[in-house]
């Protein structure tokens, strides 16, 4: 067991309204950080830990290389990894020389990668081995030449670990990248669709990570790291719940404004010596803007997962102890029934975030309850947020809580709720959009200047505000309520429906693990409601558990809002960063209607 007691967490931490936000990239933060703590580990990866001494010099080695290798300020590096220390490398080093992350998921299909380097006009990818085949299709269907880097994962390994994982799954992958990609092309049966363009992207073997890195010699001259707050530096990608994916243009200031505000909001003073499980992955805000950076930058060790599942999370969070964990409802909810965590005493735990999907009020209950079960004195904090201002805006306060309150704004971030399609200020405790203002919010969306006009836009005063497309109030004391996406109400018989409220519900009951709802094609009520359930193991999924879920909801919704139908799941469909996708059981429905 692994715990760093030589800071104390009891000092009195006191929150201020308004920061000063340093003229500074993204990697001098971290350097900034790294010269004062150069000894003390930035990341860990398997028990493998890496100073900030030598993490600066990974960073300063690969900026050379890709300096090198032509890349200028402005230009496009598509990122396509798990969370492996290459990835935070190659971030860093690519922000060093001015250049632009493009961060895409490694489970991305084919021609969703195709999309990502066409509207980036990423001149190169970084990918790992074992998804090499695919990302050389992407790339041969490309509409302009990129160049394929492949990474390891034994490479970062502790030794022992490196060989085991050679001998399991890295011996697969030996053969990439010593082929080209038309011999990748010809065994795929030449992307399975025709659209290869022709380019040459023969994949030698010194374009592993490895070997390109030893171009980064000390004599390449690297130019000055200049900071701009209205330069890109980093795209990523809005969802994958609702409809197609837009690219998020985002600078070096929103991600420093996050990871100063994240720290006052949290209300603990980060410093070295303590440390975050980072499952988060790195091509969402979440993962990339909290679990990465803003620890980074204040010298909290990050201990890296490039994959998830909740066995390896819970035997994780039993052996590192780390001080804070972060992730998504799923998660937390899973962790209730590991049986790994029975009896264990959880009082290590400072902090625990949850973000990327609505708490409900009787899931945090149960997680506030098992946290005392096991010696923790916490509670779960519910973050809101979204891609467009990086990530959180908005955190419950350490030690207070409003019951279904998302919290209340971070420093220097403003919110209102407008009456929807206006910017009509409404009453406390009426329900209207939710808008804010602050450092974090995006330059734009990439290539889409009118869906940024529309996103976008200037109050009377010319300050601009971030329309979030989401329902919520706000009472006297300032704490912000979400009630439901605009785009996600049902309107059944001409009444307004919001799903998540009927979720709430059907989440309290015992019977149940977590639940959707969605509106069905119907010819009459034009949409009806219905419910997909997951039960929890040992229910059994019959007639007495619906009329069960039935009973419980007559006695919160009303009539109109009653689902009409219930349907048990064994488990419901996931976006990649773990939130039920609602749009698929949508587009299942119509395909059933239709």
């Amino acid at each position: 067991m692994e715990s760093d007691q030589r800071y104390s967490l009891d000092i009195p931490y006191v929150q201020k309204d308004h920061l000063e936000y340093p003229q500074l990239t993204m990697f001098q933060m971290v350097e900034r950080i790294g010269k004062q703590y150069p000894d003390e580990p930035a990341y860990e990866f398997y028990g493998k830990k890496t100073t900030y001494r030598s993490f600066l010099q990974k960073i300063e080695q690969a900026a050379r290389a890709f300096y090198a290798a032509g890349i200028r300020r402005g230009d496009a590096v598509t990122i396509c990894l798990p969370n492996i220390p290459q990835a935070l490398v190659c971030f860093y080093a690519l922000n060093r020389i001015g250049a632009v992350s493009n961060m895409v998921h490694p489970l991305s299909a084919r021609n969703e990668i195709i999309f990502y380097l066409n509207i980036s006009e990423s001149r190169m990818i970084l990918t790992v081995d074992m998804f090499y085949e695919k990302v050389a299709q992407a790339c041969a269907a490309a509409d302009h030449p990129v160049t394929i880097l492949a990474a390891r994962m034994q490479d970062e390994l502790p030794p022992v670990l490196a060989v085991g994982f050679w001998f399991k799954e890295g011996k697969k992958y030996t053969r990439f990248p010593n082929r080209t990609a038309q011999q990748v092309m010809q065994c795929a049966g030449t992307a399975q669709d025709g659209e290869g363009k022709g380019f040459s992207h023969e994949i030698l073997p010194d374009m592993l990570w490895k070997n390109f890195l030893k171009k980064g010699t000390s004599d390449v001259a690297l130019p000055e790291n200049v900071f701009d707050k209205n330069h890109t530096s980093v795209i990523l990608y809005s969802g994958g719940t609702t409809g197609t994916s837009k690219g998020i243009c985002l600078s070096d200031l929103n991600f420093n404004a996050l990871a100063m505000q994240a720290r006052e909001a949290i209300g603990v003073e980060f410093r070295p010596g303590l440390s975050i499980l980072s499952c988060m992955p790195c091509f969402h805000g979440f993962g990339l803007g909290i679990n990465l950076h803003t620890t980074l930058v204040h010298g909290v060790r990050c201990i890296l997962m490039p994959s998830f599942t909740i066995k390896t999370y819970a035997d994780m969070l039993i052996k590192k102890h780390p001080t804070f964990i972060a992730g998504v409802p799923t998660i937390f909810e899973a962790l209730l029934h590991m049986p790994q965590l029975e009896g264990k005493d959880l009082s290590f735990l400072s902090g625990m975030f949850c973000g990327g999907d609505s708490l409900s009020v009787e899931l945090k209950k149960k997680i506030d309850e098992f946290l005392r079960d096991h010696g923790s004195r916490i509670q779960i904090r519910e973050g809101y947020g979204l891609t467009e201002c990086v990530t959180a805006s908005c955190l419950t306060p350490r030690d207070s809580h409003k019951a279904g309150s998302i919290g209340i704004p971070f420093p220097d971030t403003q919110y209102r709720i407008v009456r929807p399609g206006t910017d009509e200020v409404v009453p406390f405790g009426e329900e209207g959009e939710i808008i804010l203002s602050g450092p974090t919010v995006m330059i734009g969306y990439l290539k889409n200047p009118e869906e940024t006009a529309d996103t976008l836009r200037p109050d009377a005063d010319g300050k601009i505000w971030l329309h979030t497309g989401d329902l919520g109030t706000m009472d006297e004391d300032g704490y912000v309520f979400f009630r439901q996406r605009i785009k996600r109400m049902i309107i059944t018989n001409g009444y307004n429906v919001y799903p998540g409220q009927i979720e709430n519900v059907i989440d309290s009951c015992p019977d149940v693990a977590y639940s959707c709802v969605i509106g069905v094609p119907d010819p009459h009520r034009m949409q009806r409601v219905r419910a997909y359930v997951v039960l929890r193991d040992g229910v059994e999924p019959d007639d007495a558990c619906r009329e069960r879920i039935m009973e419980e909801l007559k006695l919160h919704v009303a009539g109109y809002a009653l689902p009409k139908e219930i349907f048990f799941r064994e488990a419901l469909p996931k976006t990649l960063v773990g939130k039920v996708a609602y749009r698929k059981l949508e587009e299942e429905a119509v395909e059933e209607s239709a």
